[in-house]
């Protein structure tokens, strides 16, 4: 049992529909989270219209209960100014905090709507207490860590200024929070724009290496009150009103008493929903085939025979009902900053390994990961995921590499800025950063003063076209190379995955984690004109697979615009 003399976490309970939301009320949530009909990471739950939204907070309110709206999407230039005016909305709504994802529209927030609380979303990937540090600085008062989190690393974290939110019970990425690519890659269904088409559920050399069963930390309450986590987040805004219900009320029994679940607590969490049991192995670091599993036949008729009579949910009222907040004025044209025109372009590359890098290669940089930096390379790619720790082999590794000759430093998190500061490296932002807009480039590269911006990968020719950034910052993008499609913590085993179709997906290990590659490199050798228009100032190569000799080969097929081979598959930017 947990020490009396902390304070117990908020309960924070998912709603995907108003039903959902008066199941969440009667169990005895503290808060709720719900996302309205866009910009949100749930696009495929019921979600909640603008009468509804005001609905809910009213009914919020009223109970006791704070109300949390998503917008967790990365959002298109086009779509900035829809989205700023949906924040103001939802403040005006009077919603308690605003769940974000997209740099660029938080900028816009904090110039525009300055009382709206936000809250940093777990697609932001904040995994370290440099990271949760960083979002207090630019106005976070809560930051929800990554789902991959040891114990150790929880008590870590909590010691952030920011409050910790943290998810303890429902589905989980397979990949690192914020970092999977795989359903946009191979199925035009971003993750990172909610409409995630979950491939990881699918089959896999005849098994399922990448379907995890759900999260479950009811046996760890007194431990996470104890580390002093702010809120305890349940995931499921898909999930029927009765799950939300079942498993709202038992944390709730949980938190109130300040214990760990009993066996028969644990069996009713797996009757409401389950993937052949739950998982506690990114929590107790006890990594493992143990934490896969898939929703059986069994699973499923145990979720149907819960009963659950439901609430009726409170009526919405008219558009005129009064709000929490006054209207603050926006602009009637956002400032997009004024077209320039592009530096040369200039080659750069990462390697998987010094061994693949040619004696002559003609790029302007060459980077390699930080547990295999050699001097042939002058710049670092820093691991994605760096756990607090790992910190300080991080910290000495990369002092090592500056006195070997490092003057360049691949940041792919918000937690990574100040490594940068500190050994006084010319940081260029990588495509992990997952800019999709002309104001979350502006964003990086005030905040870490970039030499170069990888674009996401995400982006077709014309958006990244479309994008402007600062002077001095090279617009860049990934023009070769396998993209990596889910960096994983949970290690796979093999090397390789083959689906249902017989298309193979490489699998490489690097800075201790699973990287699952795409079946095929994007290949743009052919077709500068496009580049050039696209105004991509920085090429970006990525070898990861290749032997020296293919790297060789690649080289001499860009610098004579070679297409591909016929045989050979290829992906293009469109």
């Amino acid at each position: 049992m947990a020490s009396t003399d902390r304070k117990l976490p908020e309960l924070l309970a998912p709603c995907g529909s108003p039903e959902a939301l008066e199941a969440a009320i009667e169990a005895g949530a503290d808060a709720v989270y719900f996302g309205g009909t866009v910009f949100n990471a749930r696009m495929n739950a019921k979600n909640f219209g603008r009468a509804e939204i005001k609905a809910a907070v009213a009914r919020c309110h009223g109970a006791g209960v704070k109300a949390y709206a998503t917008l967790n999407t990365q959002i298109y230039d086009r779509e900035m100014k829809t989205a700023l005016e949906h924040a103001a909305f939802l403040r005006e709504a009077g919603i308690d905090a605003l769940i974000i994802t997209d740099p660029g529209l938080i900028s816009l927030i904090r110039e525009h709507l300055p009382d709206l609380e936000l809250h940093a979303s777990t697609q932001m990937t904040a995994h370290n207490l440099a990271a949760a540090e960083t979002l207090y600085d630019l106005g976070f008062s809560r930051v929800v860590g990554a789902r991959e989190l040891s114990e150790a690393n929880v008590h870590t974290l909590c010691t952030s200024r920011a409050e910790i939110e943290l998810f303890v019970h429902g589905a989980i990425c397979v990949s690192c929070s914020g970092q999977c690519l795989m359903s946009a890659m191979l199925g035009g269904r971003s993750g990172n724009r909610g409409e995630c088409a979950q491939p990881c559920r699918m089959s896999y050399n005849g098994e399922y290496p990448l379907s995890m069963k759900d999260m479950c930390l009811a046996s760890h309450i007194p431990a996470l009150i104890e580390a002093g986590v702010a809120s305890l987040k349940i995931e499921g805004r898909m999930k029927s009103p009765a799950y939300v219900y079942g498993v709202t009320k038992i944390y709730r029994r949980l938190l109130d008493e300040r214990r760990a679940a009993t066996e028969k607590e644990l069996t009713e969490l797996q009757r409401l929903f389950s993937r052949s049991g739950f998982t506690d192995g990114y929590f107790t670091e006890n990594l493992g085939r143990h934490m896969l599993g898939v929703r059986s036949e069994r699973d499923i008729a145990d979720s149907r025979a819960v009963g659950y009579r439901g609430v009726k949910p409170t009526a919405a009222p008219a558009e005129e009902t009064p709000t929490g907040r006054s209207p603050l004025p926006l602009p009637d044209k956002l400032p997009f900053p004024p077209k320039r025109k592009p530096a040369k372009a200039i080659l750069t590359a990462s390697f998987h390994g010094a061994n693949q890098i040619p004696d002559s290669h003609g790029f302007t940089h060459v980077f390699l990961p930080l547990s295999a930096y050699e001097s042939v390379a002058d710049g670092v790619v820093l691991p994605p995921v760096i756990f607090d720790d790992r910190m300080d082999e991080v910290r000495r590794r990369l002092e090592q590499a500056a006195k070997r000759g490092a003057k360049h430093l691949m940041v792919s998190n918000i937690g990574h800025l100040a490594l940068a500061k500190e050994f006084d490296l010319v940081p260029h932002g990588s495509h992990r950063l997952n800019t999709f807009n002309t104001f979350t480039g502006g964003f990086w590269s005030r905040e870490a003063e970039l030499a170069g911006l990888i674009l996401s990968c995400e982006l077709i020719l014309p958006q990244i076209r479309d994008i402007t950034l600062p002077e001095g910052v090279r617009k860049g993008a990934i023009v070769y190379g396998r993209l990596p499609l889910m960096l994983l913590e949970r290690p796979i085993g093999k090397p390789a995955l083959r689906d249902t179709r017989g298309v193979t997906f490489p699998v490489l290990k690097e800075e201790g984690r699973d990287l699952l590659l795409n079946s095929v490199p994007i290949y743009m050798a052919d077709q500068p004109d496009r580049l050039d228009g696209a105004g991509i100032e920085d090429r970006h190569f990525l070898f990861t697979t290749e032997s020296r000799g293919e790297v060789m080969r690649v080289i001499y097929a860009y610098a004579h615009k070679l297409p591909a081979k016929e045989k050979e598959p290829i992906k293009r930017i469109k």
